[in-house]
C-alpha cells in the first residue's frame, strides 16, 4: 500500500502545479494546528484569543475551521499572543529532502 508521501510523490510526477497546491495546504495546516494546540495548552478560548490580538472572534473561529486562510498581520497577531514565532527556511525543490 501507498503511503501518503508516496502519493504526493505521485501527484507531483504528474502535475508540479498540483503538487504545490499541496505543498501549501499541509503548510497552512501545519500552522493553524499548531496554533490551535498552543491556545489550547495555554486554556484560551477562541474568543479570549480574538480578544488578545484585537480581531473579531468570527476571524478566528474561520481560521480554524478552514475556512478563511489568513493574512501574515493576523497570523503574526495571533502567534505573538500565543507566544509562538515562524521560522523561515529556503524554499528548495519540490520533493527536495
Amino acid at each position: 500500500m501507498a503511503t501518503w508521501d508516496d502519493y504526493k510523490r505521485h501527484v507531483r510526477e504528474k502535475s508540479p502545479e498540483l503538487g504545490k497546491d499541496m505543498d501549501e495546504i499541509e503548510a497552512l495546516s501545519q500552522i493553524v494546528g499548531t496554533m490551535i494546540e498552543r491556545r489550547h495548552e495555554l486554556e484560551l478560548s477562541q474568543r479570549d484569543l480574538a480578544e488578545l490580538c484585537g480581531i473579531p472572534h468570527s476571524s478566528v473561529a474561520r481560521i480554524e475551521s478552514g475556512r478563511s486562510t489568513p493574512n501574515l498581520n493576523t497570523l503574526l497577531k495571533i502567534f505573538d499572543q500565543l507566544g509562538l514565532t515562524f521560522r523561515i527556511g529556503k524554499a528548495t525543490a519540490a520533493g527536495a529532502k
